[in-house]
C-alpha cells in the first residue's frame, strides 16, 4: 500500500474506513473533510475552455476532459476521510447512454433522451462500440494514467432500475406501463441489472486501487456502489416494493459495500422498504431544493429509525460546528455511525471539526 501526493497518509485512512464499514469504531463519524488549497502541489497549465462548454460532464472535447481531471484535485486539501478523486462521468445515468440513449447537453448536467417508442422496441444489449461506453474508458484510461499515484478513479454514475428504464422509456410512458404491462417491466428491470453489473465489473477490474477498494463519493475497501431511485418520488410504496425492492435487494447482495442516495420528501414513504433490504449499508438523505438540510433536526427521527434497524447515514453537508454538537447530543454512540460531508475554510478549521466530533 502507499500514499497518494494528494493524500498522503492514504494507508491510515484506509484502514479507517476498512474499520468502519465493517462495523468498527474509529472514535468518531467518518468525516468527508475538504478545505480550499492555496498552493497547488504541482503545476498543471489549464487549458482555455472550448467554446459552448455547459456541463462538466460534456463529451464535446476528450482533451479537455482529460485537462480537467488533472486540475480536479489541485486546490483542495482532503482531510479526515476524504480521499482525492475523479471520474469519468457522462451523465447521471451512464447506463441509459451505454444502453442506446442519446446525451443531451445542458447547463451543468445531461439529460438522457428516451431511445424506444414502443415496448416491443426495447434492447439492453452490451454494445462494445457504443460512443459513451468508449468515452468513459478512454477517459478513465487517462485518468488512471495522469493520476497515478496523487488520486483515484471512480466509478461513473451508472445507476439502475426504475431510473434507466424511465430514461430509455420516457417517464409517464413508463408510469403507464406499470399499470398496463407489469411483467414486461419486471423483465426489463431484470435485464438492465444484468447490464448494469456487466459494465461495472469492467470498471471495478480498471479503477480499484492496489487494495482492491474502490470509490463512489466514499472509499471502501471492496466492490462498492451508490444505488437510488429517483422515480419512486412518483409511485407509491406497494409499487415501489413489487418493482424496485427486488432489484435493490439483489444489486446489494452483488457488492462489498453499497449506500442508497434516498432524494427528495417524495421518497420518505419508502423508508420501510429501504430498512427491510439486508444488505443495504447505508442511507444517503437529500432533502431536495427548498427544505431544511440533511443535518436539521426535521430529519433526525428517520436517522435514529436507519440506525435502529442496523444501517448507517451519509449526511453530505453539515451547517458548522454547533450542528455537529447537537447531532452529537442527540445521537449518543450512534453518532460514530454516520458518515458526514463538509468544507471548511482551512485545515485548521478541519482540526477544529474533528475536535468536535471526536469522543
Amino acid at each position: 500500500m502507499s500514499g497518494l501526493l494528494y493524500r498522503e497518509d492514504m494507508d491510515a485512512v484506509r484502514a479507517r474506513l476498512r474499520t468502519w464499514w465493517n462495523g468498527g469504531d474509529i472514535g468518531r463519524p467518518v468525516m468527508l473533510l475538504t478545505a480550499p488549497r492555496a498552493t497547488p502541489l504541482e503545476n498543471v497549465e489549464a487549458m482555455p475552455e472550448p467554446p459552448g462548454w455547459v456541463t462538466h460532464y460534456s463529451t464535446g472535447n476528450f482533451e479537455y476532459r482529460v485537462d480537467l481531471s488533472r486540475r480536479a484535485c489541485l486546490h483542495t486539501h482532503y482531510l479526515g476521510e476524504a480521499v482525492p478523486h475523479v471520474s469519468p462521468d457522462l451523465a447521471p445515468n451512464c447506463l441509459a447512454l451505454y444502453l442506446g440513449c442519446h446525451g443531451v447537453e445542458q447547463s451543468d448536467s445531461v439529460w438522457c433522451e428516451p431511445c424506444f417508442d414502443k415496448p416491443e422496441e426495447a434492447r439492453f444489449e452490451f454494445d462494445p462500440d457504443n460512443f459513451y461506453w468508449n468515452f468513459t474508458l478512454r477517459l478513465g484510461e487517462e485518468q488512471l494514467r495522469w493520476g497515478k499515484g496523487k488520486f483515484l478513479v471512480a466509478f461513473s454514475d451508472l445507476i439502475e432500475g426504475l431510473d434507466t428504464l424511465a430514461a430509455m422509456r420516457g417517464t409517464l410512458e413508463l408510469l403507464a406501463d406499470l399499470v398496463e404491462r407489469p411483467d414486461w417491466v419486471h423483465a426489463c428491470l431484470r435485464q438492465i441489472t444484468g447490464r448494469y453489473f456487466q459494465y461495472y465489473d469492467i470498471l471495478y477490474e480498471r479503477f480499484r486501487d492496489e487494495v482492491g477498494g474502490s470509490i463512489f463519493w466514499a472509499w471502501a475497501p471492496g466492490r462498492m456502489a451508490k444505488f437510488q431511485c429517483d422515480f419512486s418520488a412518483m409511485i407509491g410504496p406497494e409499487v415501489f416494493g413489487e418493482f424496485m425492492v427486488p432489484v435493490l435487494r439483489e444489486m446489494c447482495q452483488s457488492v462489498s459495500y453499497c449506500m442508497y442516495h434516498w432524494d427528495g420528501p417524495g421518497a420518505l414513504k419508502h423508508h420501510e422498504h429501504l430498512l427491510s433490504i439486508p444488505d443495504l449499508d447505508m442511507l444517503q438523505w437529500t432533502p431536495g431544493a427548498g427544505n431544511e438540510p440533511p443535518d436539521h433536526p426535521r430529519w433526525w427521527p428517520y436517522y435514529h429509525k436507519t440506525f435502529e434497524a442496523g444501517k448507517k447515514v451519509y449526511v453530505h453537508s453539515c451547517t458548522g460546528l454547533e450542528s455537529l454538537r447537537a447531532m452529537k447530543r442527540e445521537f449518543g454512540s450512534k453518532f460514530h455511525q454516520f458518515m458526514i460531508g463538509m468544507h471548511v475554510p482551512t485545515p485548521e478549521d478541519a482540526e477544529r471539526v474533528l475536535g468536535v466530533v471526536g469522543d
